[in-house]
């Protein structure tokens, strides 16, 4: 049996492949009442296709109790060779794991036209306690070619490694096209020429930016975020200029959305821009996940509800506090940021003598010297249940400017 915890755009058409190939599938996706463990019981065989490495990570925490000595768990998200090593920590030895992310968007997942950049061989990144790519092969190919790259960790470097080259690439062709522009060039007539190079197939996509969103722009830019090391300074302009239209609010948006935003010269500057994330319960229309001012960000009150609008964990302040912070952690990784740059913590408890259950829980995700933080009791929130609410403000990583620090 293969259980697939996937959600998006990619998931479901990757299910639905498995499926028709004869697999028994149970799949796992946020707001269906069905828990991560319960969805893979008995399976032998665990694929992973989510956001981003906080995600993933949640995600197999909550599947732990679920998991078989023996089974193999594929991840197929885009989320590092760091993040690999991690999950490789948190999984039980008894059960096996590889890296296979996949190159292509929507339409090529449907067709079984992927790349699978497969690692896992035994003598990995762990020192020995990889599974083997052999054991899911065949599983694998029902998404397209599969390439075997090495040990543990290796598709999750080849992924980044190709994403820095690709996504640069349209950035770069989004900043041809503006300055063409600014320059009396005949677009099209650009377009023509460009056809004639190496960067003609490339060019091609931004003629006419998607309107249906294959690779979002808010991929583009975790993807980005997690491969440009310090020094890459293409990669790290390239992301700069991702993260400004994320901001903007293009971030659902196809990549080549790029196009329009560099030409018609917008910037995040100092006005304010509402972020409301797909990854997190949607709020009630009242207000925004968050707001993001330059390199400031401002997070609405979390509280622990789910995507029905129920109270997730209700009675309990540590499950409420861990939920609570699963969500922030989303919203700062939508952003670039990790915890590390909260600089102001409000926490709103319904029971001070409660706050060491919820302390225990925030220093999990806190370490390190904390931000300012202030910690009140209220009499009730606004839905009753809910034991705490918590809002923060981010100094957001500053954004790389070409030939600047």
């Amino acid at each position: 049996m293969i259980a697939f915890l996937g959600q998006g755009r990619m998931g479901v058409p990757m299910a639905r492949r498995l499926a028709a190939a004869g697999h028994d599938v149970t799949t796992w996706r946020r707001g269906t009442g069905i828990t991560a463990a319960a969805a893979v019981d008995g399976a032998d065989l665990v694929i992973t296709m989510l956001s981003d490495p906080a995600a993933v990570r949640e995600v197999l925490t909550a599947a732990l109790p679920g998991l078989r000595p023996g089974a193999t768990v594929v991840e197929m998200s885009t989320i590092g060779p760091e993040a690999v090593r991690e999950l490789r920590a948190l999984l039980p030895a008894g059960v096996g794991l590889v890296d296979a992310p996949v190159l292509g968007s929507v339409g090529p997942a449907a067709e079984g036209t992927l790349t699978v950049l497969a690692g896992g061989l035994t003598g990995g990144l762990t020192g020995g306690d990889g599974a083997d790519v052999a054991r899911c092969r065949e599983v694998l190919s029902v998404f397209g070619t599969v390439r075997e790259l090495g040990p543990l960790g290796a598709g999750a470097a080849m992924k980044l490694a190709v994403m820095n080259a690709l996504v640069p690439a349209q950035v770069l062709l989004a900043e041809t096209l503006a300055y063409g522009e600014a320059h009396g060039v005949d677009r099209e007539a650009l377009f023509d020429v460009l056809a004639l190079t190496p960067l003609g197939a490339l060019a091609e996509r931004l003629r006419v930016p998607a309107a249906e969103t294959r690779y979002s722009l808010a991929h583009a830019a975790k993807d980005l975020e997690l491969g440009a090391w310090e020094g890459a300074s293409v990669a790290g302009a390239a992301r700069a200029r991702l993260q400004e239209a994320r901001a903007a609010g293009l971030g659902e948006r196809d990549l080549t959305a790029i196009a329009t935003h560099v030409g018609g010269g917008h910037r995040a500057g100092g006005r304010a821009v509402p972020l409301n994330l797909a990854t997190v319960p949607a709020t009630n229309g009242m207000y925004s996940h968050a707001v993001r001012v330059g390199d400031t960000l401002y997070i609405s009150g979390v509280a622990a509800f789910d995507e029905r609008g129920e109270i997730v964990g209700e009675g309990s302040m540590a499950a409420q506090t861990e939920h609570v912070y699963r969500v922030i952690e989303r919203i700062l990784a939508d952003q670039g940021a990790g915890f590390g740059d909260v600089a102001f913590i409000r926490t709103y408890l319904t029971d001070m003598d409660a706050r060491a259950e919820h302390g225990a829980v925030r220093r999990k995700f806190i370490t390190g010297t904390p931000p300012a933080s202030t910690t009140v009791e209220v009499s009730r929130l606004f839905m009753p249940g809910l034991l705490l609410e918590v809002d923060l403000i981010v100094a957001l990583p500053p954004r790389v400017t070409p030939g600047g620090r």
